[in-house]
């Protein structure tokens, strides 16, 4: 078990996947620019790091868990961040959902200054994150994914390495496409079921076990029933991701129409003020549309 592990991003999934590692029996190192989560982690026995240079002189094992790409690569990449004071042995974890090309970027830092790099973005949500399951995709090398493996296994129940750096993020892409896709089909098979007279939850029940079955109908589904969305999943976010996916798959020449169009719901949503709102509240663009109509 290493020394001490250190977790820079404190956010909605970062609080409990830390918390799970001093639940684990790690010493903790954290840093992040809010105040209240870092006090929360400390209440709990971990201890905060004054910088960045701090955090990678004094952790084993570094894991981030970021908001957006642009913090990402000031933490990793900036003149004071993570990779610069690396060093040999070390591991750098990011769990963020990031660009491959940066994953690559990142990576070649660190193995300049002997260190490893994961680019291990999560799946699962916060409700898996507070339990400790998450579905962990890693791209690096096996060396690396084995010394990180402990801390891993301390916030996640499936741990998987996809391949070389970069490759984690490509299937968290590929897993974020579907995550927007599918959701937009959710809330439009519910409206549909429902206006034509269906009981929601009874329609819910039969599809679950019908081929219309998806992961993001049945995780939609009971905000779609009450009406109460939430925030666990802010529209934001996956807008990002799906930005990614299209980024990635220009570079790529591959054509995604349906990506496409689902990116420009999100962006409707997020028009119209649901930034914030769970994702499943993007059936309110739809009965809006409907009531208009």
């Amino acid at each position: 078990m290493p020394a001490t592990v250190g977790f820079v991003g404190l956010g909605r999934m970062g609080k409990p996947m830390a918390l799970n590692l001093l639940r684990a029996g790690f010493a903790v190192l954290v840093l992040s620019r809010s105040r209240p989560p870092v006090d929360a982690l400390v209440e709990s026995g971990a201890t905060e790091a004054a910088s960045l240079a701090e955090m990678a002189k004094g952790a084993d094992i570094v894991c981030t868990c970021l908001p957006d790409v642009p913090t990402s690569e000031a933490v990793f990449l900036g003149p004071d961040g993570l990779a610069a004071h690396a060093r040999t042995g070390q591991v750098l974890i990011e769990h963020s959902t990031i660009a491959p090309s940066l994953a690559v970027r990142v990576g070649e830092v660190a193995a300049a200054h002997g260190a490893g790099y994961l680019d291990a973005p999560v799946s699962g949500g916060v409700e898996r994150a507070q339990s400790g399951t998450l579905t962990i995709m890693a791209g690096g090398e096996g060396r690396h994914f084995d010394a990180a493996r402990p801390v891993l296994e301390a916030m996640g129940a499936s741990l998987n390495l996809v391949g070389p750096v970069g490759q984690g993020s490509v299937v968290k892409l590929t897993n974020q496409l579907l995550v927007g896709i599918h959701t937009m089909a959710a809330c439009e098979a519910f409206l549909f079921g429902t206006s034509a007279g269906a009981d929601g939850r009874q329609l819910l029940d039969v599809l679950s076990t019908s081929w219309g079955a998806s992961g993001m109908l049945t995780r939609n589904g009971p905000m779609l029933l009450s009406g109460n969305y939430g925030s666990l999943a802010p529209v934001r976010l996956l807008a990002k991701d799906l930005g990614l996916v299209e980024d990635a798959a220009a570079d790529l020449g591959v054509p995604l129409p349906l990506v496409q169009r689902t990116r420009a719901l999100f962006e409707e949503g997020m028009a119209r003020g649901l930034s914030e709102s769970d994702i499943s509240a993007l059936i309110t663009l739809l009965t809006s549309q409907n009531e208009a109509g």
